[in-house]
This record gives structure tokens, C-alpha cells and sequence, in this order.
């Protein structure tokens, strides 16, 4: 009877355990499922962001959770509360063995108290260092042509090396003190097992205990103590697992903004720019000042300014990109900020200056990662005059962009880019540097493309430093660090630009109101350089 009670207990905890392991699993892919997307949401628009902060962690936090909780570790917290259960039931067969088991679980509390204040910054330390080595490594790998054609793989590598070492520095030193804890762990939970079997042999001759008392006993007490060693053992999946949830919980009031925005008629393409100040890391010297701007639904507008004038960085404020730090920016006098980002997205189209092209199929790319309306991926490519490029390549739009695929040259990747800006004909389109990588058939495509834009009524905004590519434009702006210098009419400002400025004007700012621009009701400046 005794067999059969024991085999069933084993059976029950055997499912039991099944159980626990099955339901945390079920856990871990819950965590993932509601974090996962938000979180990389929000890394997404920190990539981006004018002051964003490092992105270490994110994701691999994630992961770190996901672990833990199909790990041992978490089993091994939820064990050790029995510790106490278990110390009283031993107190109830006899309060000297009962007094030993509390020697040894307050040992061994002790012990994990201890690897908890030496250890743990250590092992933070650590774990930000090697994250930092290998954010290095994967830039690297991503500029291997740099690095190969400048013969810079050596001096690359000792730089790595020199980030590995310290981390590696700092893993030997915490692995070796918590080693040196663990060992003394271990002897002390079979040394108080030892004393525990003997102390049980005492009462047992003296007749104050039967042999299988003390048997339950030891086996008692090492079956309470093994999670608090356990603990010790994998102290550093813990302390990884806590710091990675203590991240998270700064994100959550963040990640967690489902504020659902009023949705507005679709945008017809006026765009505000009212007193625009972005301020960049350095406060002293401001990315934007006091930009003004009102461009009419419909018009093109170029916008010209040396390296550094601020011409990308207006370009990031009006599509979204970017928050001014004061001021506003509005499409359809709707402050960017009140736009749902899935309503308005759709109705954009940005080609960026250093184009970047996702691994997947040119379709996928065109397309937004969307392939269900194959007919706009086609037109797309055909309103930017990249459709015959496209046919040429091995697959047509089936062709693979990224590991295991074809790599495009700089001015493929461009036009591609410059279709997937005119996808589904956005109602806006901002262009910066779209002829930078263009030959002189890729120019003439692009030519055509913008006159077709301006002939559609679309709102037109491109940034270059060409003029040639002016000539269908609207409007000109001219930027000089980080101001408005010149804007109004092209054929006005290409007149000023040449020199034909009153003499009373020459060598200050034309910038200034409408009054000062003939023939230009519309589209207003800011504050004098």
C-alpha cells in the first residue's frame, strides 16, 4: 500500500510539473505577444528620433523575460516559499532538528543575499558591455565594403577586441565570485544535511525518534533547501531577468498610449510650418530656428541650402519624422500631432537621403510590405519611371533584396525608393536628394516623374542642390543655418539668387513677409537671419 501511495504521488507531481511548465510557457509567449510589437514600435520611432537614446536593449529584453520564464530560474522562485512549510513540519517532529534546518536555510539566505549585493551590478556592468560589443560587430558587418577597401578590418577589430576584453574582464571576475559563493552553497546545504542525519541518529538511540522520522526529515530539508541553491546557481539569469523587466516598466506609460486619435477627411496637402525651433543635442546651437511656411495644396516647392543648413532636417519635420521642439507643423491646419500615423501614412510619400531598401522581394518594397494590390505596385513603379529598370532584374518584382538576394547598386536602390514614395499617389510627396546616386538616365526619369507630380496637382516638396531640378517648381526656399534666407516665387528667387537685388537689399536678408515677395500671397517666411 505504501508502493502504490508513493507511485501515485510521483505520477500527480510528475503532471503537475507538466502542468507548470506548459502554463509557463503559455506565460512567455503571452509576454512576447504583448510586448513585442509595441516594443519595437517605440525602437522604431526612437531609431529616428532628433535625441534618441541608445537602443540596447528592447527586443533582447523580450527575449531575456521569454527565457527566464521557460527557464529553471522561475521554478526555482516559486519552490523556494516551501522552505518555510517545510521547516515547520520538521519543527513538528522535533524542535532540534527543527532549529538545525533554520541554521541552514539562514546560511543559505545568506549566501544568496550576499551574491545578490556583490554580484549584481557586476553582472549589469557586464551585460551592457557585451550587448555595446556586439551592436559594434553588427555595424561592421553592415559597412564591410568601407572597411575592406580601406584596408580599416584590422584597426576594426582591435577596437572590437578591445570592447570584448572588457567585457570578458568583467564576466571573469563576477563568474568568479559567484562561483566561489555557489561552492560554499553546496557545502554548507550537505553539511547541514549531514548534521541533520546525525542529529537524527542522536534521537533515535535516545528513543525520542523512529528511523523514519529521520529519514523524512533530511530528505525534507533537502528537498527545501535545493531552490535557494538553485537560486545561487543561476543568480545571473535572475539579475538579467529582473534589470530586463525593470527597462520595460519605464516603457510601459509609453508603449501603452492607445490613445485613439479622430480621424479627419483625407489631407488635401496644405502645409504649415508656424515658428519651427528643433533644438539638437547641442541647445546653444539649434538644428531649426523660427521657420514659418504655408505651401498651397497642390504647389511644388524646392528647397536649396548648402551642407548643414537644415534642409534634410525641415524635410523630417514635415512628414512626421521629427517634433519641433516649439511650434508647429500642420497639414490641412491639423497639427501633425492630431493625425492618426495609419490615416496619414498612406497619404505620404518620403524618399529619404540615404535610401535603405529591406530585405524581401522589390514588390514587398514598393509596395510598403503590402502585395495584395499588385495593380499600385505597378503603377507605382511606372510613375517613377522605374518599371523597365525593374523588368531587367533576374526576377522582375519578384527579385530578393537582403541575405540571399541580389544587391541593387546606390542608384537602383534610389529609384526603387522614389517608387515606393509614390505608392498608392500620395496626396504629399518629399523628395530629399532624390537624384544623389542617378545617372544621366536615372536624372531624365526622375525629371519626368517630378513633372508628372506637379501636373497631378500633388503637393511637392525636393530638396537638392541642383538647380536643374527646379524648373517645374512653384516655389523656391533657400536655407542658411537653419533659417529661411530666400522664399517665394522660382522665377523671384532664381532672379535674386543671380544678383538682381535693389542695391538698398544687397548684403542683408531677404527674408520677411508676404509684402516683400510680389505675387506671393501664399507662402510666408520667418524671422530674419
Amino acid at each position: 500500500m505504501l508502493t502504490l501511495l508513493v507511485g501515485i504521488s510521483l505520477v500527480s507531481m510528475a503532471l503537475v510539473d507538466m502542468a507548470r511548465g506548459r502554463l509557463m510557457v503559455m506565460a512567455a509567449r503571452k509576454v512576447d505577444v504583448l510586448l513585442g510589437e509595441r516594443v519595437l514600435k517605440h525602437l522604431v520611432r526612437n531609431a529616428s528620433a532628433v535625441n534618441r537614446t541608445a537602443s540596447l536593449y528592447g527586443i533582447k529584453d523580450i527575449a531575456t523575460l521569454r527565457g527566464f520564464l521557460t527557464g529553471n530560474n522561475v521554478i526555482s522562485l516559486f519552490d523556494a516559499p516551501w522552505l518555510v512549510i517545510f521547516i515547520v513540519i520538521i519543527f513538528l517532529f522535533h524542535p532540534l532538528m527543527g532549529g538545525v534546518a533554520v541554521l541552514g536555510s539562514v546560511i543559505l539566505v545568506l549566501l544568496a543575499w550576499l551574491n545578490e549585493k556583490t554580484s549584481r551590478q557586476d553582472l549589469e556592468r557586464y551585460q551592457d558591455t557585451t550587448r555595446r560589443a556586439g551592436q559594434f560587430m553588427d555595424q561592421g558587418v553592415r559597412n564591410a565594403d568601407v572597411l575592406n577597401s580601406m584596408g580599416m578590418t584590422r584597426q576594426f577589430a582591435a577596437k572590437w577586441e578591445s570592447l570584448n576584453t572588457s567585457a570578458l574582464v568583467r564576466m571573469q571576475s563576477t563568474s568568479g565570485r559567484m562561483g566561489a559563493i555557489l561552492a560554499v552553497s553546496k557545502f554548507v546545504r550537505q553539511s547541514i544535511q549531514i548534521v541533520m542525519m546525525g542529529v537524527g541518529v542522536y534521537l533515535v538511540i535516545h528513543d525520542n525518534l523512529s528511523p523514519g522520522i529521520m529519514i523524512a526529515s533530511t530528505t525534507l530539508l533537502g528537498r527545501a533547501m535545493a531552490p535557494v541553491e538553485s537560486l545561487i546557481g543561476n543568480w545571473s539569469g535572475l539579475v538579467a531577468a529582473r534589470s530586463a523587466y525593470a527597462r520595460l516598466l519605464k516603457l510601459f506609460p509609453v508603449i501603452f498610449d492607445d490613445t485613439q486619435r479622430q480621424l479627419l477627411p483625407a489631407p488635401q496637402g496644405r502645409i504649415q510650418v508656424e515658428r519651427a525651433y528643433l533644438a539638437g543635442t547641442d541647445k546653444d546651437h539649434p538644428i531649426l530656428r523660427q521657420v514659418d511656411l504655408d505651401l498651397p495644396a497642390g504647389k511644388a516647392l524646392a528647397i536649396l541650402g548648402s551642407s548643414g543648413s537644415g534642409k534634410s532636417s525641415l524635410a523630417k519635420l514635415i512628414v512626421g519624422v521629427w517634433l519641433p521642439t516649439s511650434g508647429h507643423v500642420r497639414i490641412d491646419g491639423a497639427d501633425l500631432r492630431h493625425w492618426d500615423p495609419n490615416q496619414l501614412g498612406p497619404c505620404l510619400g518620403y524618399l529619404p537621403q540615404d535610401v535603405e531598401l529591406f530585405p524581401g522581394t522589390i514588390a514587398e518594397n514598393i509596395g510598403r510590405f503590402d502585395i495584395s494590390n499588385r495593380e499600385a505596385i505597378i503603377q507605382a513603379a511606372q510613375a517613377a519611371h522605374a518599371y523597365e529598370l525593374i523588368l531587367r532584374l533576374p526576377e522582375g518584382f519578384e527579385t530578393k533584396l537582403g541575405e540571399g538576394g541580389i544587391q541593387l547598386s546606390a542608384g537602383q536602390a534610389q529609384r526603387i525608393g522614389l517608387a515606393r514614395a509614390l505608392y498608392g499617389q500620395p496626396t504629399i510627396v518629399v523628395l530629399d536628394e532624390p537624384n544623389a546616386n542617378l545617372d544621366a538616365e536615372g536624372e531624365q526619369a526622375l525629371l519626368q516623374a517630378l513633372s508628372e507630380l506637379t501636373s497631378q496637382g500633388c503637393t511637392l516638396i525636393l530638396i537638392t542642390h541642383k538647380p536643374g531640378l527646379v524648373g517645374s517648381m512653384d516655389y523656391l526656399l533657400v536655407m542658411r543655418d537653419g533659417r529661411v534666407e530666400l522664399l517665394g516665387p522660382r522665377e523671384e528667387v532664381i532672379s535674386r539668387l543671380s544678383g538682381n537685388i535693389s542695391p538698398q537689399n544687397r548684403g542683408t536678408s531677404t527674408s520677411g513677409s508676404p509684402s516683400t515677395m510680389p505675387g506671393n500671397p501664399v507662402i510666408s517666411t520667418g524671422s530674419q537671419a
